[in-house]
């Protein structure tokens, strides 16, 4: 491999983890929309579009491979590559999130137990900060990471009021207990893309300026 191939397989590595990012924002996003108009078809497509986010770790941890390999990476090249690992491990681990919801959508039965508003505000939260944090990763930019991490406070906070309210409402009426239930499962995947997001983060933040700070 030669170096200009060599950083053209960089380049190309770097598109291939922001592309993943996009296809798994639009999939939290979705995830949210079927949950949120019980719409089964959505919830299919998030379902069925895993897949392509699958191969995109696939074909990032071949390239990675391929270029250690091949490649004497630089100490800059290297924090480079295994961050991107990463990264791409998070996102995989969001898109399997938003599979979850929307398995929740296709299960839920009759009207919501309470308008759903918070929580789609809670996902929106989730789904900027992964947006955000591919623009930090796009522009190297460490202070929008550490920016963008920070906004998985306002997730946490949103997780226990809404949890708690969920459960009052289970115990005044045990006849709503099954989709509450399921709404209180949709609390904990959305506060885990949080957490994976603030990875994300950190990663950005050690491929800028070789720090580990931890951001969660």
């Amino acid at each position: 491999m030669t170096r200009e191939k060599y950083h053209e397989s960089l380049d190309i590595l770097k598109n291939d983890v922001i592309n993943m990012g996009q296809l798994a924002t639009e999939a939290i996003n979705n995830s949210i929309k079927s949950l949120k108009e019980i719409d089964t078809e959505i919830a299919k497509s998030v379902i069925d579009g895993d897949q392509p986010i699958d191969d995109y770790e696939m074909k990032i941890e071949k390239s990675i491979s391929q270029i250690i390999a091949l490649q004497s990476p630089t100490a800059k090249d290297m924090r480079f590559v295994t961050a991107c690992l990463k990264i791409a491990i998070d996102i995989e681990r969001m898109s399997d999130l938003a599979v979850n919801i929307a398995e929740i959508a296709e299960r839920m039965e009759g009207d919501h137990v309470k308008p759903l508003v918070d929580i789609p505000k809670m996902a929106e939260i989730a789904s900027g900060m992964l947006e955000k944090a591919m623009t930090a990763f796009e522009t190297n930019d460490a202070e929008l990471a550490e920016a963008t991490a920070k906004k998985d406070d306002e997730i946490d906070r949103m997780f226990y009021s809404i949890e708690k309210e969920l459960i009052e409402m289970m115990v005044a009426d045990e006849s709503i207990i099954t989709n509450a239930s399921h709404l209180l499962f949709v609390l904990r995947y959305i506060e885990r893309i949080g957490d994976h997001a603030c990875n994300i983060c950190e990663s950005i933040v050690y491929i800028a300026e070789a720090k580990r700070k931890d951001l969660n």
